[in-house]
């Protein structure tokens, strides 16, 4: 006796193909969003970089003088400074501390801000965590800040562009600012879970140094 191949009616049919159909979606909000789905494997450079230096001629007076930060500054440091370490956070924001010593002249910058140090990323984990955090639009939110006072930098190379995509990052001032390509979203501001992820990828490019 040959056996009976079951059938599925058409309600069960219709109910597997709307269930497909919304993992098909659930995956495409997962995907990341251009150019970062591109760039998980590019070069990639990440800035520490002093977020504010004082004023030239406080810099340039023999008598010691109270620098003071602006709000956004001192509000990140009384809120724990995003977590970072004290080794990590710009030179002469923590109380105490001796003031940042006035750069020199030709000191290198990113995008105007004095690189303090730089590392070249090799880690395909840490890559990944980097477009990750750019590549979600969830990650970002409207600018609470008008400031830049940018402690980070990421320079990443485009595929297809003979300029890196440079990102600079304020947590003080929680938000990016991008240069050398459109930024896919709306919003530059960042999450309170946009900036954890920041620091931590901080903590494993510097912290090892």
């Amino acid at each position: 006796m040959v056996p009976r191949t079951k059938t599925l009616d058409r309600p069960r049919i219709a109910s597997l193909l709307a269930l497909a159909a919304a993992s098909a979606g659930s995956m495409g909000c997962a995907s990341l969003a251009q150019p970062f789905a591109g760039m998980k494997t590019s070069q990639m450079t990440v800035y520490r970089l002093q977020n504010y230096e004082p004023p030239q001629q406080a810099q340039a007076s023999a008598t010691p003088q109270v620098i003071q930060l602006p709000p956004q500054i001192q509000q990140w440091i009384q809120a724990g400074a995003s977590l970072l370490p004290p080794g990590l956070l710009p030179p002469g924001l923590l109380p105490g501390s001796a003031p940042a010593a006035a750069p020199a002249p030709d000191a290198p910058r990113f995008h105007g801000f004095r690189i303090i140090e730089w590392q070249a990323v090799n880690d395909p984990s840490v890559k990944n965590d980097i477009v990750d955090t750019f590549g979600h639009s969830s990650g970002f939110t409207s600018p609470q800040f008008t400031c830049m006072y940018a402690e980070l930098g990421f320079a990443i190379a485009q595929p297809n562009g003979p300029t890196p995509a440079d990102v600079l990052v304020s947590l003080s001032c929680q938000g990016v600012q991008s240069y050398n390509f459109t930024w896919p979203y709306g919003d530059t501001g960042i999450t309170p879970d946009t900036e954890k992820k920041l620091a931590q990828i901080e903590q494993r490019v510097f912290a090892s140094r």
